[in-house]
């Protein structure tokens, strides 16, 4: 089984391709959505939140105030810090776990999706790194369209993650999406067939 890190700052088109290499026959381990299912109202991991930032950033109908939350953390590294060592070990385990169950249905390819794979997770867990880049103002703009985000919360986001620069090194392939869907599509097509021809 070929195990994939897929990784990219916000706004890079990261999920972009992970879908692509979804399509394509690869198993998808979404970090992202690990992380929001450790967050749902009861868990442990809501409650260690809740005590450590205020129960401000807890909605009335017991969700996960999202926004409130990321404003008390952006900008603040030892809260950032702080968030991620409460969330991070829950989606380390839960995705094992999947991992296991890829390994024992005997999955192919297995691509897990995780932004933070540098600044959270360990490189060396992976028999490959993928990362997918792209220029900051182009990120900016993805922000901005997508999310509804002003200029200065859009970088606030850019700037909490670690600069693409310090990851390429780091990393396998590096896929640069700062065109169209189409060119970004061919360009995952051909890191993927690269991966599972060596892969066999």
């Amino acid at each position: 089984m070929l195990h994939i890190g897929l990784t990219g700052n916000i706004g890079s088109g990261k999920s972009t391709v992970a879908e692509l290499f979804r399509r394509w026959g690869a198993t998808i381990i979404d970090a992202d959505r690990l992380a929001r299912d450790a967050q749902q109202p009861g868990t442990p991991v809501l409650a260690a939140i809740a005590a450590r930032f205020g129960g401000d950033v807890i909605r009335p109908d017991g969700e996960l105030d999202r926004p409130a939350l990321r404003r008390r953390v952006m900008g603040d590294p030892a809260a950032l810090a702080a968030l991620n060592a409460i969330v991070h070990p829950e989606v380390r385990r839960r995705s094992a776990e999947l991992l296991r169950a890829a390994a024992a249905r005997g999955d192919r390819v297995v691509v897990t999706d995780i932004p933070l794979l540098f600044e959270a997770a360990d490189p060396g867990a992976f028999d490959v790194v993928v990362l997918v880049e792209a220029p900051a103002a182009v990120r900016r703009a993805r922000l901005a369209a997508a999310r509804g985000l002003s200029t200065e919360e859009a970088d606030r986001m850019i700037a909490s993650q670690l600069p693409p620069e310090a990851k390429r090194a780091q990393s396998d392939f590096v896929i640069e999406n700062a065109g169209t869907l189409e060119d970004l599509e061919r360009k995952a097509r051909t890191v993927w067939e690269r991966l599972t021809a060596e892969s066999g």
